[in-house]
């Protein structure tokens, strides 16, 4: 590009192609900045751009993020007459998706009279981009449904990505085979997107099959594998993928890192972590962050070893944050060690005072020490900041449609039968030996109120209506947002004894696959 830029200054009068030349040159070599000053001064010196200026610039503005100069542009797209051009008008719609201005990008998509497959395309994708996946996918079905559009391959990656974030297996499965009839030759980013989608939801011989058929793989591909086998308790495999890779001489990133330090702790090799991180440290070639060093202190924290894991905090070489702080606080909270874990309260409110899940681990903290009072300071503090907590949810998918259930759901049409259902599966259990774990429930009250509270966790709810409405025999599959308590995972394995049933649940970040009365974890999550 330097070259490139030496001939263009030497140009007399460039004209609008030249420009444009410059300004895709820029881009495709990730010089926003450069690519946005170029268009600057040729609005200066008053060479009108054209259809093929404004995707360009416009995709600058979308890596940057520089939604002020984003919505200047959509100005000169508008005074340049280009309103109706949908290739410009599509460059907008992911512009405004992906910063964030979602009403604006589907104001600038509903003005559109001839809408493209790489109109929905970028819609799909702009949901994606800023983790909106239940949009994601809903956007998807609809252009599948209404227009007959075939989807392009962008739109494809974003719908696989929100499948794979909210547990939509069938849909994934669906896309998949379309993509097999429809494309002779899949793409990287589609496989990878693939082994990813297949790992996130519950599927990992199926991303491991598809991860060993591609002829060329980079590190995103790694990355993707290492993080499904880390999600699955993998710790042992994902190691050995991570040496394989290097092998292979391609080298490590920062998401490859985290990848397989996280992989470690969900299977607590404590030994294999610290190895990975100190060659980090060593080669050089990836500066550590606050996510790396994270990672290592959940390793530690998990073992229980947490006054190294402390020790590593203070001693840190970036700038302590909100994250390790939080790792910090769960292990202390899960090791029951109130003393280390007051500490780590105290730094993460200063760090972070408006998290209201912070709040939450640090009363549960107290309630589990049996520390009333101050739970109810910080359940105090936390209203009077007006913070409110996220309920925990379970979704599962029943013939490709997917069903969300609250603790103590009593809203879903099926209701009457799903709590028939419950009740069946406790006396089934009853005879199997189980007893409820009271400790789950950390509030201040009887004994029987917490037996009725932990009947109702959605959890429950999810796979009484999974055993009622799959067929026998077949896998039921579980996606929640925060993790399973003590009493879920003892419950759960259970039912899969009584009813021949393999359950596969995610819970936040990772897989349990619970069968014949045992789970894939070891009883270590």
């Amino acid at each position: 590009m330097n070259y490139a830029a030496s001939i263009f200054r030497g140009i007399n009068g460039p004209c609008t192609f030249d420009y444009n030349t410059m300004i895709r040159g820029y881009v495709n070599e990730t010089s926003f900045e450069e690519a946005l000053r170029v268009y600057s001064e040729m609005v200066e010196e008053g060479i009108e751009p054209d259809n093929f200026t404004y995707p360009f610039v416009l995709k600058a503005c979308t890596r940057l993020k520089s939604i002020r100069e984003g919505k200047q542009i959509h100005g000169h797209v508008f005074k340049h007459g280009f309103e109706a051009d949908v290739f410009v008008q599509n460059s907008l719609i992911n512009m405004y998706g992906r910063c964030g201005e979602t009403a604006l990008s589907s104001a600038v998509f509903e003005k559109l009279e001839s809408k493209t497959a790489a109109s929905w395309s970028s819609m799909v994708s702009a949901r994606a981009g800023v983790g909106m996946w239940s949009d994601c996918l809903t956007l998807f079905r609809e252009m599948c449904r209404e227009t007959g559009l075939k989807a392009e391959e962008s739109g494809m990656v974003s719908a696989l990505s929100a499948c794979a974030n909210t547990g939509a297996l069938d849909l994934g499965m669906s896309i998949h085979a379309y993509l097999l009839r429809n494309i002779s030759e899949l793409n990287i980013a589609v496989k990878t997107s693939l082994v990813d989608m297949y790992a996130k939801c519950g599927c990992l011989d199926k991303a491991l099959r598809i991860f060993k058929k591609m002829e060329g793989r980079n590190s995103l591909t790694y990355s993707a594998m290492i993080s499904g086998l880390a999600l699955h308790g993998e710790g042992e495999a994902a190691v050995r993928m991570f040496s394989e890779m290097i092998e292979q001489g391609i080298e490590s990133d920062h998401v490859v890192y985290v990848s397989v330090l996280n992989a470690c702790s969900h299977s607590g090799l404590v030994k294999e972590g610290r190895r990975v991180f100190e060659e980090m440290l060593k080669e050089g070639k990836v500066e550590p962050t606050a996510e790396h060093y994270g990672c290592l202190v959940d390793l530690l924290g998990r073992a229980g070893l947490l006054e190294e894991a402390l020790e590593t905090i203070q001693n840190m070489a970036v700038e302590q944050n909100d994250v390790v702080w939080r790792s910090f606080l769960s292990s202390c909270r899960v090791h029951q060690n109130v003393e280390l874990g007051m500490i780590a309260a105290r730094e993460l409110i200063r760090l972070s005072s408006h998290n209201p899940g912070d709040y939450l681990v640090i009363s549960n903290m107290y309630a589990q020490a049996q520390m009333w009072e101050d739970v109810a300071r910080v359940r105090t503090e936390m209203a009077n900041k007006g913070l409110k907590q996220t309920p925990g949810f379970s979704i599962v998918e029943v013939k490709g449609k997917t069903h969300r259930f609250v603790s103590q759901d009593r809203f879903h049409p099926q209701c009457n039968e799903i709590y028939k259902m419950l009740h069946q599966m406790e006396w089934q259990l009853k005879f199997e030996g189980y007893t409820p774990d009271v400790t789950q429930v950390l509030l201040n009250v009887d004994e029987e109120e917490k037996r009725e509270r932990l009947k109702g966790h959605s959890l429950k709810v999810a796979l009484a209506f999974a055993l009622l409405y799959t067929p026998p025999g077949s896998i039921i599959r579980i996606a929640r947002n925060l993790r399973m308590c003590s009493d879920c995972h003892t419950y759960t394995k259970k039912i899969s004894m009584i009813y021949e049933r393999e359950i596969v649940v995610r819970d936040r970040n990772r897989f349990h696959l619970f069968k014949v009365g045992t789970c894939s974890c070891k009883d270590y999550w």
